[in-house]
């Protein structure tokens, strides 16, 4: 008999759009989102939207909208540029296998404790592609009781969590770089 993940077919993520593989609704959604943000902030406006919307201002209302989408699209590439080095059933998996392993995990804690913070980290280094950990550690303190779920963690006892995921895929990302489009 076929164990139950020879049964399953794995997902190709396909790009609900073009059909094409490797897409990721999260990382897309969030990275127009921050990614936008990030661009945005980058030209001294707030946010790509934000800079889109008060460029296109000066085509009235129908050029501020355009703006906005154009800007929120090429947020959206950034996060899914990011997102495609990132499988969170393969990063779910390895934190699960190997929590239990790291110094700041106490004895007889659990991996539900810790999942949370896992996620956290790989999620927000790919909505945080080119930024470094120290550079957004206030933001993410500041998002971590919106993120934590039934996690009991303070903001103390997770962030180490959340920078070894956070550092995990940037060691991911550095062996394999995403492909050029």
């Amino acid at each position: 008999m076929a164990s139950k993940d020879e049964r399953k077919p794995k997902s190709e993520n396909r790009d609900p759009l073009t059909g094409e593989k490797g897409a990721h609704p999260a990382g897309v959604g969030v990275g127009t989102a921050v990614g936008g943000a990030a661009v945005g902030g980058a030209l001294g406006v707030g946010g790509a939207m934000a800079a889109g919307t008060a460029l296109g201002a000066a085509a009235g209302p129908v050029g501020a909208v355009v703006g906005a989408v154009a800007g929120g699209i090429v947020g959206g590439l950034v996060g899914k540029k990011a997102a495609e080095n990132v499988n969170p059933t393969v990063e779910r998996e390895y934190w699960q296998k190997n929590y239990r392993s790291r110094p700041y995990v106490g004895k007889d804690s659990t991996y539900e404790e810790y999942s949370p913070a896992y996620q956290y980290g790989w999620e927000s280094r790919t909505s945080y592609s080119g930024r470094q950990f120290e550079d957004v550690e206030p933001e993410l303190r500041a998002g971590w009781d919106s993120a934590k779920a039934h996690s009991k963690l303070d903001w103390h006892k997770a962030k180490d969590a959340v920078r070894d995921a956070w550092d995990r895929v940037d060691r991911s990302c550095s062996q394999n770089p995403p492909a050029k489009s």
